[in-house]
């Protein structure tokens, strides 16, 4: 199946690692042109070595960025057109917030969890509504928080919700000018992230046996199986599909 990604251009923010840049790689791998940004050039410059070996010499350009910085939207939709000379969509993925739970996570952790994983996001999504025109998408990276707590992350339980309402809400706004507005809710998926959090139980092994064994496909997802879903609901081939929020969790949440 053709996604029809060939030279289309995204930008992948936070996707130096984890399921940034496993979004990123699938992109780059069928054809497509990506922009990726992370707040450290050494980690941004890996990323984009990866990707050329990936899509080819040029199918990268690295920009280091703060998602919570109020400039860095502007400066990285400025830069894909620049590189590029266009721009087709963008996913929006950042570092999962501090663990803990709600009453134990400080206020200052809270209040920078929303600058980068709320407000951050909430400017670039409205950055990419002035810039794309039809046939542009904007995804976000959520959580299954979303739909479910997790026990022990406080801090995404509250904000991963409100945010997954203002992609729906961005969704009917941006629908009549046919742009699309997608989510994404990993859950367990084998990144670094997700070992950091077994291992916060004191036994990662049976953290990771614990949550194999609720989940029906009965193990962890791997970044290229999250990455590909990702590619899919960005490319042309998914054009009739906006305002969705795609589970990619082996079958972990359990409601409808």
């Amino acid at each position: 199946m053709d996604l029809g990604l060939q030279d289309k251009v995204y930008v992948v923010t936070g996707a130096t690692r984890g399921l940034g840049l496993a979004a990123a790689r699938e992109l780059a791998a069928d054809g497509a042109r990506v922009l990726v940004s992370g707040r450290h050039k050494e980690s941004v410059d890996a990323a984009v070595a990866a990707l050329d070996a990936l899509g080819g010499p040029g199918a990268a350009h690295g920009v280091v960025a703060d998602n919570a910085d109020p400039g860095t939207a502007a400066r990285l939709l400025t830069a894909a057109v620049e590189r590029f000379g266009r721009l087709d969509g963008v996913l929006i993925s950042v570092g999962g917030p501090q663990a803990g739970p709600v009453t134990a996570v400080p206020e200052e952790a809270w209040r920078d969890a929303f600058e980068s994983v709320f407000l951050g996001a909430l400017r670039i999504a409205r950055a990419a509504a002035d810039a794309l025109s039809e046939g542009g998408v904007i995804g976000f990276v959520l959580s299954g928080s979303v739909r479910e707590p997790i026990p022990g992350l406080g801090v995404s339980n509250g904000l991963r919700p409100g945010l997954a309402m203002a992609a729906k809400s961005l969704a009917d706004e941006l629908g009549p000018r046919g742009i699309r507005v997608v989510g994404l809710l990993p859950a367990r998926i084998d990144t670094d992230r997700v070992r950091e959090l077994d291992a916060l139980s004191g036994d990662a092994d049976a953290a990771r046996a614990r949550h194999s064994a609720a989940i029906p496909l009965g193990r962890y997802g791997t970044p290229e199986e999250f990455g590909k879903a990702a590619a899919f609901l960005l490319s042309p081939a998914a054009s009739y599909l906006t305002g969705v929020m795609l589970p990619v969790d082996g079958g972990a949440l359990r409601g409808l």
